[in-house]
């Protein structure tokens, strides 16, 4: 007797990692793309701007996904999202794979934005519906992914830029060939989402958040997205301050840039997955009054050795940040609404990613790129210094709800002796 189609699916550990490396893969193929940019600028005469034009409309598609798209598969299930999102991921990267003009890349960019939009959140939902009794490691990879995908694409994509051949194409082709594997084996993975109505009314653009989070997502809203505007820092404006500032134009450089800050990150998570999320959000936070100080004085002294200290430093900030708000927002997700808040986050995180980016490039023509990556670094600074005044405040409202006023603490010992007093009979 053949085995049925249950029996032939993967066992719900392998489709739990299965998921999680194909978010990581989905968030490498969104940042391959920057290490290649220059080899663009040199062969096409690309300038400035319109690498800023081909980042805006990646930014830009993305969150549009996110506030139509994002929440759909609460409604349709989680593998029919995400197979329609890696689809068009998969076009994307063959138009990348035949560009030969800006034309191209804008496409590409375009689509490649819609179906990262579209799969993310359903994505990292599943992998939240599959973590079972590994609930704590579900969240830990829900935040360690994105920085791992964007540490292997930035990395990964500067060395075959650097070393291998065809550097403006042998990336996508290799990104293609790991995403499309990961689609034919999430064709067989449970599904943990099922139908519901709402579907078409969940299109309506919007950002969905219940309740019960909110206040969560709200005291927590700087740190988040202030290690996503660190992130759009290196990553934007990394290898171009590394060759234009720095004078370092070897390609590797571009993509170590991006790496010695990703990387940092998913270490980070990883090491304080089981400290309180809060505590590790708020000691992010602290990283960003560092790290964009040491960035600044790199620039002032043109030192290489301390642009990645701060790169470093800043990825300790972007990590903890990201992944300890990360896991507290998510720990208050009702199972049927997780695609929906993951959704909300990533708007917040991709809109501080993306937009002080588009305005740097921008303005980059007419300031310089000096100038604009310490106006950028003072944003840094001032998200960091608002997630800890706001930390602050929540912790002096916690000591106010449990220590008792001198009012009641008198009234409390007034009670306590008026039960001890001896009953007289007359």
């Amino acid at each position: 007797m053949p085995p049925s189609p249950r029996s032939r699916r993967p066992p719900e550990r392998t489709a739990f990692w299965l998921v999680a490396v194909t978010l990581a893969l989905l968030v490498s193929a969104s940042s391959a793309p920057s290490p290649v940019f220059p080899v663009y600028q040199q062969e096409w005469g690309l300038s400035a701007t319109t690498v800023t034009v081909v980042f805006a409309v990646y930014a830009g598609t993305l969150l549009l996904a996110l506030l139509t798209v994002g929440s759909l598969s609460d409604h349709l299930g989680r593998r029919t999202v995400v197979l329609a999102g890696l689809a068009g991921v998969l076009v994307a990267l063959g138009g990348f794979l035949l560009a030969g003009s800006a034309g191209w890349l804008i496409a590409a960019r375009a689509l490649q934005g819609l179906g990262t939009g579209a799969a993310i959140g359903a994505l990292g939902a599943w992998l939240l519906d599959l973590g079972g009794s590994r609930a704590g490691l579900a969240q830990t990879l829900n935040g360690a992914a994105p920085p791992v995908g964007l540490m292997v694409g930035g990395l990964g994509a500067g060395l075959l830029v650097q070393y291998a051949p065809a550097p403006a194409r042998l990336v996508y082709a290799v990104l293609a060939v790991a995403l499309a594997t990961c689609a034919v084996l999430l064709l067989r993975a449970p599904e943990t989402s099922p139908r519901t109505p709402g579907a078409r009314a969940s299109l309506a653009p919007s950002v969905r958040v219940p309740a019960g989070t909110r206040p969560t997502l709200v005291a927590l809203a700087p740190a988040l997205t202030g290690s996503w505007a660190l992130g759009g820092l290196f990553l934007g404006l990394g290898p171009s301050v590394a060759a234009g500032v720095l004078g370092r134009t070897d390609h590797l450089v571009g993509g170590l840039v991006v790496a010695s800050l990703t990387g940092t990150g998913a270490l980070v998570g990883v090491l304080t997955r089981h400290l309180p999320p809060r505590r590790v959000a708020v000691a992010g936070s602290a990283a960003f009054l560092v790290g964009p100080a040491l960035l600044v004085a790199a620039l002032q002294q043109a030192s290489t050795p301390l642009f990645f200290t701060a790169s470093v430093v800043s990825g300790v900030g972007f990590g903890a940040a990201f992944q300890g708000g990360l896991r507290a927002v998510v720990a208050t997700a009702p199972a049927a609404e997780r695609a929906g808040v993951l959704a909300a986050v990533y708007v917040m995180c991709y809109l501080a990613f993306g937009v002080p980016s588009v305005v740097g490039g921008l303005l980059t023509p007419h300031v310089g790129l000096r100038a604009v990556a310490e106006g950028y670094a003072v944003l840094v600074v001032l998200l960091g210094a608002a997630s800890l005044a706001l930390a602050a405040r929540a912790s002096r409202r916690a000591r106010a709800l449990t220590v008792p006023s001198p009012r009641e603490a008198a009234g409390a010992r007034s009670s306590t002796t008026a039960g001890r007093e001896p009953i007289t009979g007359g």
